[in-house]
This record gives C-alpha cells, sequence and structure tokens, in this order.
C-alpha cells in the first residue's frame, strides 16, 4: 500500500472521495489505551551532555515553546518509532 501525503488526505477527504464515520466504542477504547501508554512517562533516566547540547537543546524548546525534557523526551521516542532519519545513511 502507497503511503499517502498530508495534503493528499486532506484533499480526498474535502473531496468525499474517502467517507468518514463515527469510530465504535472498541476502537475508542483502543485509541484510548495506545494514548496512554504512548504519553505515560513511568520512567526516570539520568544523562550527562556537554554545556554546549544542553544550551543548544534549551534554546532548540524555547523557540518550540517547549520544556526542553518534554523536547529530549520526544526525539528520544521519534527515534524509537523510526521517524528520525539517520543522515549517515
Amino acid at each position: 500500500m502507497d503511503k499517502i501525503g498530508e495534503k493528499e488526505l486532506l484533499k480526498a477527504l474535502e473531496s468525499g472521495k474517502v467517507p468518514l464515520r463515527r469510530p465504535g466504542k472498541p476502537l475508542l477504547r483502543q485509541l484510548a489505551a495506545a494514548a496512554e501508554q504512548t504519553f505515560k512517562k513511568d520512567q526516570r533516566i539520568n544523562i550527562r551532555i556537554s554545556s554546549h547540547d544542553l544550551q543548544g537543546i534549551q534554546s532548540v524548546a524555547v523557540r518550540k515553546g517547549l520544556p526542553y525534557q518534554a523536547l529530549i523526551a520526544g526525539l528520544i521516542h521519534q527515534y524509537v518509532e523510526g521517524d528520525l532519519i539517520d543522515r549517515a545513511g
């Protein structure tokens, strides 16, 4: 199955090519459970990083309007899920 981009999906929805329907209770329960697992922060780690890297992370977090810890946790999650691109190859 080909991946569809966000713009293509929006266009298909707006044109009526993709019918919308209300999700059933089983799907809503499944989605709620998945969301709870995704956002549950139940483990703590301590890491040492350079002052330069921490300042850079904090600067990016300020621009994005996020706490820097949330930015770091989000980056780790994206990496684990395979959503970050490995430039090295």
